[in-house]
């Protein structure tokens, strides 16, 4: 076991532990991983969803609506970061001497509750990668535990609870959140330019993703990034690079397109050590296989288990997402909201054959459009026609003077529309037999994915 801070001991030896937001993406795998260590979990949100339901069908009492009421009875509270300070609940808690603790507190505390905590990094592909290493470990019987930011088919879920010492944690870079966790591995993806309204220069951020991967024994790092060469070079762990250059630790060879993904050979150390056949398109994800290979295979998995645990990867939650296909239409979700993530998304449609590639994207946050606007601009270009929902504010006012009419008119077919009636009724009218349609952002246009389908009915 790791060294306990007091603060960690307190989260150890709570016997309720009550969250604000519990709904959330970010806390409802928490609490299922509570549950299921045995904690008494109660946590309230706004509104029900299938989260709250969910975590109530597992023992957690859940409240629909937030009161000073609901956090009687608990040793300490945990809230998300888009709780605010005067929260009736969050305020009752300080008030009455309760301990809090922000999200990323309580999931650093119990990073340092597993002796191999694997902490996945990167700007893009941290949810791809956190679920692939996740099912090979599922299905090569290594029982780990999972704290994931989308859900994993397999699990049915964004929390696997095993009874393995490993753990494996999505690692968010946001307002440095990740710092407050133990990896005792560390994966490091990609470094991109985001979230700079909070870190201001490249030159931060990358400092921020090195102080990150040094708290880890070992890291493993895209040989390929220039800027991941950067925050690895001062580091105290041990190196292990990957990526396509031959000259990287880990690197595929002999690599064949295929139907839904690329298969390949995966060279260690320059020497074969097992293939890869992947059921997920686009040339990153030979990436995100590679480096799964690589953490898999260094902790004893076989490397024909890791193959067959991957070819039945078919993508994590939100993460190219099939969600139906109707009159010859695919529909595809797709959390995508930075431009490398949306180009790698409609990339790998292209890659895969279909006639016309037809997108809707809602741009997330002023800041991040006022900053990335071209590069969306140039990303969505890939598609044959984009439609936009207006910006999703989420917390910011618009001091920059954006819209998303900026980019529509810049951009193949470009229109913005609000209603999700409306929007799904024109998506479908536009498709036809063997056009791909997909829906993608980072706030809830998930929810026109299944319209479209009910309309292309």
């Amino acid at each position: 076991m790791k060294h306990l801070s007091g603060d960690d001991n307190l989260i150890k030896n709570a016997r309720r532990i009550h969250l604000v937001g519990i709904g959330g993406s970010g806390m409802c795998p928490i609490a299922e991983l509570l549950l299921s260590k045995g904690y008494s979990v109660s946590g309230s949100d706004k509104t029900e969803s299938d989260n709250t339901k969910r975590l109530k069908s597992l023992g957690a009492k859940i409240f629909i609506g937030q009161s000073a009421g609901n956090i009687q009875g608990a040793d300490i509270v945990g809230y998300s970061a888009a709780v605010h300070t005067d929260n009736p609940e969050l305020k009752a808690a300080r008030e009455s001497g309760i301990p809090t603790f922000e999200r990323s507190k309580l999931l650093g505390a119990i990073t340092r509750f597993y002796d191999n905590t694997i902490g996945v990094s990167g700007t893009h592909g941290k949810t791809t990668v956190s679920s692939m290493i996740t099912q090979i470990l599922l299905l090569n019987k290594r029982d780990p535990s999972a704290v994931i930011g989308g859900k994993l088919p397999l699990a049915g879920s964004a929390c696997v609870s095993g009874s393995s010492d490993t753990l494996v944690c999505e690692s968010c870079e946001f307002v440095d959140s990740f710092l407050e966790f133990s990896p005792d591995i560390s994966v490091l993806l990609n470094i991109d330019n985001d979230h700079l309204d909070y870190f201001k220069t490249m030159d931060n951020l990358v400092a921020s993703f090195s102080k990150f991967c040094n708290k880890s024994k070992t890291c493993y790092y895209n040989g390929d990034d220039e800027l991941c060469e950067e925050a690895v070079s001062g580091i105290d762990a041990v190196k292990i690079s990957y990526g396509m250059g031959e000259d990287n630790f880990y690197h595929p060879a002999n690599i064949k397109p295929g139907r839904f993904g690329f298969s390949f050979d995966v060279v260690r150390n320059n020497k074969t050590v097992g293939h890869l056949d992947m059921n997920v398109p686009g040339e990153h994800n030979i990436y995100n296989g590679i480096v799964s290979f690589a953490v898999c295979f260094d902790m004893g998995a076989s490397a024909g288990g890791i193959n067959e645990a991957l070819k039945e990867f078919t993508g994590a939650g939100r993460r190219f997402q099939f969600i139906g296909e109707e009159a010859g239409v695919t529909v595809i979700d797709d959390y995508a909201h930075h431009p490398t993530e949306i180009a790698a998304t409609l990339s790998a449609a292209r890659s895969i054959g279909f006639k016309n590639v037809i997108v809707v994207f809602q741009p997330f946050t002023y800041s991040r459009v006022a900053l990335l606007k071209d590069g969306m601009i140039k990303a969505l270009s890939i598609a044959d026609k984009v439609f936009l929902t207006p910006i999703v504010a989420s917390r910011e006012e618009n001091i920059y003077g954006v819209s998303s009419e900026e980019i529509a008119n810049c951009v193949p077919g470009g229109k913005v529309i609000s209603d999700y009636g409306q929007l799904s009724s024109e998506m479908a009218a536009s498709a036809s037999a063997g056009d791909i349609v997909i829906t993608m952002g980072a706030g809830d246009i998930f929810k026109v994915a299944p319209m479209i389908l009910e309309k292309l009915k």
